[in-house]
């Protein structure tokens, strides 16, 4: 992970913002979040899969999706 500039004052300013949701905007800003964080997971698994993909390297469509949930 590169550092962000100014990244101390991002955490801070981040922290602040936790500490003003109550439990219910929490519960829905964690859910957006991690939603986030699936789909940018699978993307990265796709496009591993796609840089050491050879033409004759051709999966049906039940060993991809087992690669993918294992």
């Amino acid at each position: 992970m590169v550092p962000i500039r100014g990244s101390k004052l991002l955490r801070q300013k981040i922290h602040k913002l936790i500490d003003s949701l109550n439990e219910e905007e929490l519960e829905e800003v964690w859910h957006f979040v991690y939603a986030l964080y699936c789909d940018l997971y699978m993307i990265e698994a796709i496009e591993e899969v796609k840089n050491l993909q050879q033409p004759w390297n051709i999966l049906s469509h039940e060993e991809a999706v087992r690669r993918l949930l294992f």
